[in-house]
């Protein structure tokens, strides 16, 4: 007589699952600095795939140097948008002393409104920032070498992942070979459809990301000259490259256009410039993100800003980054395993079983 399976009760299942979350947690924070190069070279190497298989099978390359043109292919990308972002800045370094003046005008005429309007004469204003002023002086020094720190440690972080960007791609059958022989023979067509499905959704999710700043950044410039601001393709860039920071991205890129346009024109043309703003990501929003990306990861909004906060709360700003893809990499692993769809279907949404009902109702 076969033995009966014991189930362990509810309340042991449960706590066993936090205590796994909460470990897990714990190690993918203390790992961070190992980790997150990591995921970023693994996003990358998948964007870069199809350049370096051309490299290999049209030029003839070896995987090595496929894998490092590939990646110089990219920094140059990159070069060439700071290039274009520095060259917008330099415009502006040029007009300084009008920028100057325009800022010194701009406080007088908020010193007089504060002192109509709260009582608060000049003086006591003046008197307000000098010691502010010189608090921030006296701690010129330190914010000074954390600011040096913090750049050396972007640039190394950059560094590591392009090294990983470049080990991936070039030992990527390796990998492949190791994930499949993990999960075991019988299941091999299961992990060949998870990964080739990660690698489309994750490209094609990348690059709309990318056309969308585009068209965001585009339609922003287009607005700013209608609209006369002076610094128009500097403030629509910025618009196009916060534009993909989820939810968070808008109000950064608003704060930024306001302010610069404050600086170098007049309140009427500031008010234009949030009202172009707030309608440029209202129509990105319910038209270009749900058609160009959102075709493409299938994640409802609770989800995603649930993900955006917990990444930032664990890795910061590249956590609201990596949220929305390793996300839609968890749903391509639920749907495709029987007992994780239901974790599947809580990240995406009803609409993709409507889908699949009204198909099989078609066919019957």
């Amino acid at each position: 007589m076969p033995a009966k399976k014991l189930i362990a009760p509810f309340y042991e299942r449960l706590a066993l699952t936090l205590i796994g979350f909460l470990a897990l947690g714990y190690l993918i924070i203390i790992g961070k600095d190992l980790l997150d190069p990591m995921v970023f070279g693994f996003i990358f190497a998948i964007l870069l795939l199809p350049v370096s298989e051309f490299l290999e099978k049209r030029c003839r390359l070896p995987r090595s140097a496929s894998s490092l043109v590939s990646i110089l292919l990219l920094v140059a990308l990159v070069f060439g948008i700071l290039y274009l972002v520095g060259s917008q800045i330099s415009n502006v370094a040029s007009d300084w002393p009008m920028l100057q003046n325009q800022v010194k005008q701009s406080l007088h005429d908020l010193q007089e409104w504060i002192q109509s309007t709260f009582n608060v004469n000049a003086a006591n204003q003046l008197s307000y920032v000098d010691k502010t002023a010189k608090k921030i002086m006296a701690s010129g020094t330190e914010v000074l070498g954390t600011t040096f720190g913090a750049i050396s440690s972007l640039m190394l972080f950059y560094v590591f992942i392009m090294i990983f960007t470049f080990f991936i791609l070039l030992y990527r059958r390796l990998l492949l070979r190791f994930i499949i022989w993990v999960f075991r023979d019988e299941n091999t067509h299961v992990v060949m459809d998870i990964v080739e499905n990660i690698q489309s959704i994750l490209r094609q999710y990348i690059l709309g990301l990318l056309l969308e700043m585009v068209i965001v950044a585009a339609v922003a410039i287009s607005i700013f000259l209608l609209i006369g601001i002076k610094y128009a393709a500097l403030l629509g860039i910025i618009v196009g490259l916060f534009n993909i920071i989820p939810y968070i991205g808008i109000f950064t890129a608003l704060l930024l256009s306001a302010v610069i346009t404050f600086a170098t024109g007049n309140i009427k043309e500031t008010l234009f410039v949030v009202g172009g703003v707030i309608t440029i990501h209202a129509v990105d929003a319910n038209f270009l993100l749900p058609t160009i990306v959102g075709s493409k990861v299938r994640l409802n909004a609770l989800i995603s800003f649930i993900g955006i906060i917990l990444g930032e709360m664990i890795w910061g700003l590249s956590g609201m980054f990596l949220s929305i893809p390793v996300i839609a990499i968890f749903k391509i692993i639920f749907d495709r395993i029987e007992s994780l769809k239901p974790w599947g279907y809580l990240l995406g949404g009803d609409y993709e079983y409507k889908k699949a009902a009204a198909a099989e109702l078609k066919v019957e």
